[in-house]
């Protein structure tokens, strides 16, 4: 949908409740009612990464595909590529509505799902049916709220989904599951992340190399985040994703609902989020590839990231208040920014705030 259009369906879609607008959303996305674009991939966005070839670095964050319906339509608004989830084995039905929240004047979303999702078996059924030539696709993994060994639903998920995704993630980060973010830890987060690649490992055979990745919360001290940084070092895993939402919130919030638990996501996210990036990229070393994720909502933002160390960026709120045209606006502002400090690529901008 171009973004000027989106201007006059925003008044009306404001007057939904935020997941029955995600639904009207998804409905006319699987109904083909959205319109397709032209595509926008100058040379100059392509990045091979991982054995892929993405055609542009501007990927979907999880948690607007959650149960892999549309991943192919999103594909086609322009974006690179489509992280669908967060995905548990069992279905379950999430924290009680409401619990997702616009906060318009601030530019961003605050969200207590508890990885509401229909299952591995619902999505792996779709992700099957996905032609090779389809686009990239990663599998974002979580557990079930009720499991008391976490590690061995995210070996069941690394099983079930090395076949049919492009890449896996680790969601450990997420606020609104408890104890989630305790798996963090260095001794658990080693034993997670052990399991997890000897899982995807003991697959790879038959359906080929899986890269995994790891996502992580903002809110870090710096010992957790040295501690991470080494222990994803040590683990052989092939990014990180940085960041998930916060818990945080700014003085600067204005919304009435600011007060709201749970995750909190957009423009107030952008600084917090890229500066955990920009440390994370130093404390690998530029070592790890890092997909950088909060807040983006314009070609300046993406470019923000890339500088810090970003290889590739995904964005979610912003769709929220833009619609899916602001993907090729995006796109196209990048182009801008990597021309005007004379880069020829992405891939020559990564980390470049560091050199």
């Amino acid at each position: 949908m171009p973004k000027g259009l989106y201007k006059y369906v925003w008044p009306f879609i404001r007057l939904l409740e935020p997941e029955q607008a995600h639904s009207l959303a998804l409905y006319a996305l699987k109904s083909r009612l959205v319109p397709v674009p032209t595509p926008y991939n100058p040379p100059e966005l392509g990045v091979y990464l991982w054995g892929m070839t993405f055609p542009n670095p501007i990927g979907l964050a999880a948690g607007f595909d959650k149960n892999a319906e549309v991943f192919e339509q999103m594909l086609d608004q322009g974006f690179g590529f489509v992280e669908v989830g967060s995905l548990t084995p069992r279905p379950q039905a999430g924290n009680p509505r409401p619990r997702l929240f616009r906060l318009e004047e601030d530019r961003a979303v605050i969200n207590q799902m508890g990885f509401n999702n229909q299952g591995h078996y619902a999505a792996a059924s779709r992700l099957a049916l996905r032609g090779e030539a389809s686009g990239i696709v990663g599998v974002n993994l979580g557990k079930n709220k009720d499991t008391t060994d976490a590690a061995a639903d995210y070996e069941i998920g690394a099983v079930a989904f090395s076949p049919l995704a492009d890449f896996l993630v680790i969601n450990i980060s997420s606020p609104n599951t408890p104890g989630l973010r305790t798996l963090q830890g260095p001794a658990p987060l080693r034993e997670l992340l052990a399991r997890t690649l000897g899982a995807r490992d003991s697959v790879s055979v038959e359906s080929g190399y899986t890269p995994v990745l790891l996502k992580i919360a903002p809110d870090l001290t710096d010992e957790d985040k040295s501690d991470i940084a080494e222990v994803a070092l040590d683990s052989g895993i092939d990014g990180l994703i940085i960041s998930n939402t916060t818990i945080e919130r700014p003085e600067t919030l204005k919304n009435a609902r600011r007060a709201e638990t749970g995750g909190l996501s957009g423009r107030p996210l952008f600084e917090m989020s890229t500066r955990v990036l920009s440390e994370m990229y130093l404390a690998t070393n530029g070592k790890i590839p890092l997909i950088g994720v909060g807040g983006i909502e314009d070609g300046k933002g993406a470019y923000e990231k890339i500088i810090q160390g970003a290889s590739l960026v995904e964005l979610y709120s912003a769709l929220v208040y833009e619609g899916p045209g602001l993907v090729d606006t995006i796109k196209r502002e990048l182009v801008d920014c990597l021309r005007g400090d004379g880069f020829d690529s992405i891939v020559d901008a990564v980390g470049a705030q560091h050199k």
